[in-house]
């Protein structure tokens, strides 16, 4: 989705990578790296000083786009508001600037920082479509120089409703007019394997829409008019703006949410602590076995 603002262009979803490649000298574009790996942490960092997209900077997913766990809370928390906006000035982010966010997954860790963005009120935020793969397919450039600091003069404007919290998701989960979209793998959701949580399965009433769907062969998002046709069946007549993503940690979820922006269907919202923290509470109730 891509908006006009007088003479400059202003990407509100993705961004294919051969327009980015001839704006890659825009003063106003702001480009993050956020590769990561759940299971082997520094891997993204690693792979990010090995090669990146030129003047890129590095988004860790663990340090910069998370607060600490705590006993309740789910393993990705969001960062307070006031201190990742320090953080983003840190990185030289402006009011104006064009935020575009990548990593080499699925879209899941960049969908993470646009996102973020969006929860502080900058929507001049997207995601390279495709990520580093589609980049080095096209022979596009690859740099290791790391981007001098600069500071920035980002303000935010936050918007805490677009996030929920546990009571809210117990309420929509029994309410049959809200739609609770659990975006992680099938498996995963039926709770037949949970190789990160110590509980498996899924929160009664939630239904399961893999982010995986909305992924096409070549690794770039679907187009927007199947993403929708994908995206109403598991609404099933539910109104986007009484919809609840969530995942394993919040972080995956993010990517359903962009998905749905790229198909026009706004208003849906985050649930941060997702199934980490959910599945902490004994006292919360789970299910198994596929949505009935």
């Amino acid at each position: 989705m891509v908006e006009a603002r007088g003479d400059v262009m202003r990407w509100r979803t993705l961004v294919p990578a051969e327009e980015l490649a001839g704006r890659l000298a825009d003063p106003a574009i702001r480009l993050f790296d956020c590769r990561y790996e759940l299971l082997q942490p520094e891997a993204g960092r690693d792979g990010y000083l090995a090669g990146h997209l030129p003047g890129a900077r590095y988004a860790d997913l663990k340090h910069d786009l998370s607060a600490a766990p705590t006993l309740t809370s789910g393993r990705h928390p969001l960062p307070d508001p006031a201190a990742f906006a320090a953080r983003l000035r840190e990185w030289g982010v402006n009011r104006d600037s064009q935020v575009i966010a990548y990593d080499d997954d699925n879209g899941m860790f960049a969908a993470r920082l646009w996102w973020m963005l969006r929860w502080l009120g900058h929507d001049a935020a997207a995601v390279l479509d495709g990520g580093l793969q589609r980049w080095r397919q096209l022979g596009l450039p690859i740099v290791s120089d790391v981007p001098a600091a600069r500071g920035g003069s980002f303000v935010a404007r936050p918007r805490p409703d677009l996030a929920v919290d546990a009571e809210a998701v117990a309420a929509c989960a029994a309410d049959p007019q809200c739609r609770l979209l659990d975006a992680r793998a099938p498996e995963r959701y039926r709770g037949e394997v949970e190789p990160i949580d110590a509980v498996a399965g899924h929160v009664p009433g939630a239904r399961n829409h893999p982010v995986s769907t909305n992924i096409g062969p070549d690794g770039r998002m679907l187009p927007p008019q199947e993403l929708r046709q994908r995206l109403l069946a598991s609404l099933h007549g539910v109104a986007t703006e009484r919809t609840i993503a969530m995942c394993g940690s919040g972080v995956t979820a993010c990517e359903l949410l962009l998905a749905m922006e790229h198909a026009g269907l706004r208003g849906a919202r985050l649930y941060p602590g997702s199934w980490s923290e959910w599945s902490r509470d004994p006292a919360r109730p789970v299910a198994k076995g596929a949505a009935p």
